[in-house]
């Protein structure tokens, strides 16, 4: 059925529109190389990096997969992500990745936890590379967290406070925290935290895109 309903509706990429895949070859090098990102509330506590600015193909192509049901985007950005781990300054010989959990609503709407499916993705090109490497879903939000659009750093980390539970299931003691964009970088503090509380240190957090202007220099 898939391959029938690709020659009746071929794909176009979900960025400027080029017929053929879901992200055309040009629009995914809007992934670049990894920049760390400088934000207050992970600043000390964890090294934060990103692969672009939220702009232009990138943040046309993040809002097509999060908000307009662009699901096949998620084994090209998967493959972003997974050739970024490798140029982390200590990257993991078997990565575990964590992604940030969405609210119960957002991901009902979006078909299920979208960076999970990301992670998911980048695991599957990693293992096909021979590497080992696993996703743990281990993070959950209780209910009464609002959606943090519009909302500011100080407001974002009272949205999670308490908020954040451990779900069941394996995890190493090391692992990656993975998110599709960093704004105040209040969510990956919160996050970063917890998991350091029960026991599972972050060795870095990376994203897909980070907003605003907060950045350092490029990965060599």
């Amino acid at each position: 059925m898939s391959k029938l309903l690709d020659l009746l509706i071929p794909a176009r990429c979900a960025s400027c529109g080029a017929p053929g895949a879901p992200c055309c070859a040009t629009c995914q090098t809007a992934w670049g190389s990894l920049s760390e990102i400088i934000r207050g509330p992970t600043a000390g506590l964890v090294p934060v990096y990103a692969l672009t600015p939220y702009a232009g193909e990138a943040r046309r192509l993040i809002l097509a997969y999060k908000e307009r049901g662009r699901r096949d985007l998620a084994p090209s950005l998967g493959r972003a992500i997974a050739e970024a781990l490798a140029q982390l300054p200590d990257p993991e010989p078997e990565p575990c990745l964590v992604p940030v959990p969405s609210r119960r609503h957002a991901s009902r709407v979006r078909g299920g936890p979208h960076v999970r499916r990301v992670a998911e993705e980048c695991v599957k090109v990693l293992r096909g590379k021979g590497k080992v490497a696993t996703v743990a879903p281990v993070l959950k939000l209780r209910s009464g967290v609002r959606d943090a659009v519009g909302l500011s750093r100080a407001e974002r980390s009272a949205n999670l406070d308490g908020r954040i539970r451990l779900a069941p299931g394996a995890c190493r003691e090391k692992v990656v925290l993975l998110d599709d964009v960093i704004t105040t970088g209040a969510t990956a503090a919160a996050c970063t935290r917890f998991l350091d509380i029960n026991g599972i240190h972050v060795s870095a957090v990376v994203a897909l895109a980070a907003a605003g202007r907060s950045r350092c220099h490029l990965q060599e």
